[in-house]
């Protein structure tokens, strides 16, 4: 049985349990460890919380001297929290062109872990609900949020890693999406987890008549 391995932000941590009911009995999953300390805090990466490119960097490296990753496919993506703006300098939390060298890296690297490389498109924010709330100290944009998938789409169409458009997939879901200012109603989580499933039938199938 074929295995997918997913490292991503809080986002991939809500749809997880949908996705890996999607795949019981013809695919294994398995995902970035620690969930419950994740959990404590989605907008604080920790434990199963990919955080932004440059925590994804440090955990493949960690894994890489560790033997590798133990997967058939490895499904990849980091943005949300990259985007992180301070409210009064709007300095990002890492900067667009160092996300783009992170990037390149983190492709370089994860051909060296075993697993086939697949990227997933950052999801949208509400930047409007996001950024008018007292309790985060941190503010998104769309804007920028459309200029780091950019970014990402040009990195991998570079090196041929295939993508997963999961942000125009969500966008199209309707306008009730969010639960809060990024994350979404499990309705939404259960339809990206089926969108996620149906892309990794169509792979395993492909594989199939190799």
């Amino acid at each position: 049985m074929k295995k997918v391995y997913v490292i991503g932000d809080s986002i991939s941590i809500q749809y997880g349990p949908y996705l890996e009911k999607a795949l019981r009995g013809w695919m294994e999953y398995g995902r970035k460890e620690g969930e419950e300390e994740a959990l404590l805090n989605l907008d604080r990466p920790q434990g199963a919380n990919g955080g932004d490119s440059a925590m994804v960097l440090d955990f493949l490296q960690a894994k890489e001297r560790a033997g590798g990753i133990a997967a058939d496919l490895l499904l990849l993506n980091c943005g949300l929290h990259d985007i992180k703006t301070h409210p009064a300098t709007g300095e990002k939390q890492v900067p667009l062109a160092r996300y783009r060298e992170n990037l390149e890296t983190i492709v370089a690297l994860a051909a060296r872990l075993g697993p086939a490389l697949v990227w997933m498109r950052t999801t949208p924010c509400d930047e409007r609900v996001h950024n008018s709330r007292p309790d985060i100290a941190f503010h998104r944009f769309a804007a920028d949020c459309a200029a780091y998938n950019r970014a990402a789409d040009q990195a991998m169409a570079a090196h041929g890693v295939p993508i997963i458009d999961l942000h125009t997939f969500t966008a199209n879901l309707g306008g009730d999406l969010y639960c809060d200012h990024v994350h979404f109603h499990e309705q939404v989580r259960s339809q990206q987890a089926a969108y996620l499933a149906g892309w990794l039938a169509a792979w395993l199938g492909l594989e199939k008549r190799r």
